[in-house]
């Protein structure tokens, strides 16, 4: 796989496929809540922008509904307000095309000039993006690659997407990697290829099911799993305790059951919360109190791990070597309930060793709660792509970067 040093940008158009797909207030302003995506797509912008390339990027935002592009421009999310937080971040105009593959993507490209930079519309407005017919996505791909004479995939995020700019698009045009998503191989390689030990994993977040198959694959390679979040009912209740109205995934019980029963086999530790912040609804202000993991009352629900769980979580994570983290451990969006994904974030600061945050949930936690990218090994921008490499799936986006 090339990265972008390895080939000639100085005077051409570069199609950038980057992440850009951030988190907007969903209470009616539209703003930007975390920009770390953005931010994260900036060194590859720059590089490319300063070695004289008229860098054209793509990106998607949300998941747009419609027959075609203009009902789904209709109903949004546009990449306008990521354009101007970019123009913002680069301290450089950011020019913004309204289509993907029409006129004024067309007249926008024209008018760049070497070192110049442009965003197009979301490329999800367009059906063809995501079609699963395979024609329907070459041509979008033809369309696009009328745009540039080089291709950078820089949005690990998207790479396990069989999706028109991100696996399409690359045959048509010399490609290489963008640095995201050169040092997210490099990190992933590094969990999955001979980890230093002891090798722990913490899991969070909503369900279980979103995750069996990254825990699976993971009994063979950790020593520790701990659990948190939602997740952690369904483990709870696999052992037979009773879990109030917190989240639960009955239908999973048996599968649990199977991975707890594998890692006993394999000597492969669980750690599962010993108390927990229960309350009497979901809402910020609920009324709360902290019992015993084992006795949750019928009455209430689950919000995050105990104090007990954050000691026993931090100790077993104070000698760990590699460290991998994918999900709050509470509804940290509530700040009576964000203490056990601060002690998490906090107890991986001190490893001494490889601790990665993957995740966007992890990722906008860490930033909620006031800590920086830098006090951690690896912020991931892989979400969901991550996770299938660490599943073992082989993931589209890689293999055309790879060809």
């Amino acid at each position: 796989m090339l990265s972008i040093d390895d080939i000639d940008v100085a005077g051409k158009r570069v199609l950038l496929r980057s992440d850009l797909n951030v988190p907007l207030d969903k209470a009616g302003s539209g703003e930007i809540t975390d920009d770390g995506r953005i931010r994260a797509s900036l060194p590859v912008i720059r590089k490319l922008a300063e070695r004289g390339a008229r860098v054209v990027i793509m990106a998607h935002l949300g998941r747009p509904k419609g027959a075609d592009f203009a009902e789904r421009a209709a109903g949004g999310p546009s990449l306008r307000v990521v354009a101007g937080r970019l123009a913002e971040l680069l301290g450089e105009p950011v020019a913004f095309a309204t289509d993907l593959v029409g006129p004024s993507a067309a007249q926008t490209v024209a008018g760049l000039a070497g070192g110049d930079v442009a965003l197009l519309e979301n490329v999800r407005f367009e059906p063809a993006e995501t079609s699963k017919d395979d024609a329907e996505r070459a041509q979008l791909a033809a369309e696009l690659a009328k745009l540039g004479d080089v291709y950078v995939g820089d949005g690990f995020g998207v790479v396990h997407r069989k999706q028109a700019s991100v696996y399409d698009l690359p045959a048509l045009l010399p490609h290489a990697a963008g640095g995201l998503v050169t040092a997210e191989v490099a990190v992933l390689e590094r969990l999955t290829q001979s980890p230093e030990r002891p090798y722990a994993v913490v899991l969070g977040g909503s369900k279980v099911s979103d995750k069996l198959g990254v825990i699976g694959n993971l009994l063979r390679l950790a020593d520790r799993l701990l659990i948190g979040g939602g997740m952690a009912y369904t483990f709870l209740a696999a052992h037979g305790y009773e879990v109030g109205t917190s989240l639960l995934e009955a239908d999973q019980l048996e599968t649990v059951r199977a991975l707890v029963a594998e890692a006993a086999a394999r000597a492969v530790e669980i750690v599962l919360p010993v108390d927990i912040v229960a309350a009497t609804g979901f809402a910020p202000d609920a009324e709360h109190a902290v019992v015993p993991a084992s006795g949750i009352p019928a009455d209430r629900m689950g919000l995050d791990i105990g104090p007990d769980s954050r000691s026993l979580f931090a100790a077993r994570l104070a000698d760990a070597r590699t460290v991998f983290w994918n999900g709050p451990m509470g509804v940290f969006e509530f700040a009576a309930f964000a203490d056990g994904t601060r002690a998490v974030a906090e107890a991986l600061t001190k490893v001494d060793g490889l601790t990665v945050v993957g995740g966007g949930d992890s990722a906008a936690a860490v930033r909620a709660l006031g800590m920086s990218d830098d006090q951690f090994g690896h912020i991931s921008t892989g979400g969901g792509a991550s996770l299938e490499y660490l599943e073992g799936k082989t993931l589209p986006g890689l293999v055309a970067l790879e060809s």
